[in-house]
């Protein structure tokens, strides 16, 4: 007897209108060079009417254009050889022929995650409220993170959030405080600590900024003959540093408003495929993780990211000797003491690691290989897992003929998730002619699913295009696993 599996009319398309601001900068120094010269030579009467005009024509579409301009004007400035003279219409016009729109989901909006909104105030009684995530992907198949806001009716039925018309990014903030320690375990398992790495670390404290860290780099450079392992060596440093960072978007933004964009080189080619849970620590405290991807075109990179209310995001490397690979999930809370993680550390098998510490791990086992048509290339998880009363509830997915995606599900021991109490033997949603066609045709996808009222709602990427929902009776569900 198969499963009631429901498709809920709710679906979520990108929209080429939600733009972001970029520094643009076409060519090398020379080029720029060029283009400051032209714009320099504009009689001041033209540059206004020229700057009016591009105000009228983009002001609109972003939150404080002429920010934008200044902010990008001072990325260009040091090619002016310290000229202070210019009007700030110039500046800000010269500030604009180095700006440029991006939209952030042109492409696609899928690979959905959802949790509960850290705010329930006001929520209709029986109800909750929700927020998700989306991979929005645009030109050049960039990825990042996006979010959607709404709220789960105690019958199930979904009412979606308006969505804000500008969208807003933040720049990492570079005064965080990195700990030696960590830095110090991450370049053993890179490979790179080395007698630099060493001396640099010896000068630092426990704790320091990146820009006390990029002074003790120079210092020390000064006093080496080998340049070029020093280049190789501060680059790796730095590029470590930079890829632990954290992001402040403004209090009052709204949540559809912010993006979490690529800003290091390691994200360069997009933030892949966020799967977020709501932690709970022992003492009852909940946090907020999402485990993603980074991806720079040659390699790719396990993040974590936490933020207790989708506005101030902490990003920081997954260190150790299984954290490399994709499709990482944590479970909502510590098993027995340990932090613990649905993994696939070898592009084919579930596997279950543990960590006393949430950015190292070293632990995995073999959770599941595919055992079924339907998952016979390679298996792994479609989210963190679920509580319930009778298990871990484990979405998965699962990749067959004609390489396509089908969503499965496992239940876990809840004391011992270690050990598989039941195994779907079809998958629960398998992609219909609706579905299968798309950037990737054939696929189904998930990246997190909500419990609520004995319903599990889960989003689902269709074909990596866009995004659906679909909901099935908990108990049910359970059942069947259970047989």
């Amino acid at each position: 007897m198969r499963l009631n599996v429901r498709r809920m009319p709710e679906q979520f398309f990108s929209d080429q209108r939600r733009v972001i601001t970029r520094l643009f900068l076409p060519g090398g120094e020379e080029r720029i060079r060029s283009i400051l010269e032209r714009v320099l030579a504009l009689p001041e009467d033209e540059v206004s009417v020229l700057l009016e005009r591009v105000r009228a024509g983009f002001g609109e579409r972003h939150k404080d254009i002429n920010a934008v301009f200044r902010e990008h004007f001072a990325a260009v400035k040091h090619h002016l050889n310290g000229r202070n003279d210019l009007s700030p219409e110039r500046r800000q016009l010269i500030g604009a022929y180095f700006t440029m729109e991006y939209s952030i989901e042109a492409a696609a909006l899928f690979n959905p995650s959802i949790v509960p909104h850290p705010d329930q105030s006001g929520t209709p009684e029986g109800s909750i409220r929700f927020i998700m995530s989306l991979r929005a992907t645009g030109e050049g198949h960039v990825s990042s993170i996006a979010f959607r806001t709404g709220i789960i009716r105690a019958n199930g039925e979904l009412e979606l959030d308006p969505i804000s018309r500008y969208v807003e990014r933040a720049k990492p903030l570079d005064e965080r405080m990195y700990h030696k320690h960590t830095l110090f375990l991450k370049l053993i398992e890179m490979g790179a600590y080395n007698k630099i790495t060493e001396t640099i670390l010896e000068r630092m404290p426990d704790e320091f900024t990146y820009t006390g860290l990029s002074s003790v780099i120079e210092v020390v450079g000064k006093s080496l003959n080998d340049r070029d392992l020093f280049q190789h060596t501060a680059e790796n440093v730095r590029w470590l540093a930079h890829s632990n960072y954290h992001l402040q978007f403004p209090p009052e933004a709204d949540v559809s408003e912010v993006v979490i964009f690529p800003v290091t080189e390691n994200e360069s080619r997009g933030i892949e495929d966020a799967r977020f849970v709501r932690f709970v620590d022992d003492d009852g405290t909940p946090h907020y993780y999402g485990t993603y991807t980074a991806y720079n075109g040659f390699r790719i990179l396990p993040q974590l990211l936490e933020t207790p209310d989708f506005r101030y995001f902490r990003i920081a490397t997954l260190n150790g000797r299984f954290a490399q690979n994709k499709g990482m999930a944590l479970f909502p809370r510590k098993i027995d003491g340990w932090y613990t993680m649905i993994s696939r550390v070898d592009n084919e098998n579930l596997y279950i690691m543990s960590s006393k510490n949430i950015r190292f791990w070293n632990d995995a086992d073999r959770l599941q290989a595919p055992r079924y048509p339907w998952e016979f290339i390679q298996i792994g998880n479609c989210g963190s897992p679920l509580e319930t009363e009778q298990g871990w509830l484990l979405l998965t997915h699962g990749v067959g003929p004609m390489r396509t995606y089908c969503i499965g599900a496992m239940l876990l021991d809840l004391e011992n998730p270690s050990k598989v109490i039941g195994h779907l033997k079809e998958p629960l949603l398998v992609p219909n002619e609706h579905e299968r066609e798309g950037y990737v045709p054939n696929v189904v996808y998930s990246c997190g699913a909500i419990i609520h009222n004995d319903q599990l709602i889960m989003p689902y990427a269709m074909s990596d295009s866009a995004t659906s929902v679909a909901t099935v009776s908990l108990p049910e569900l359970l059942d069947h696993l259970k047989k």
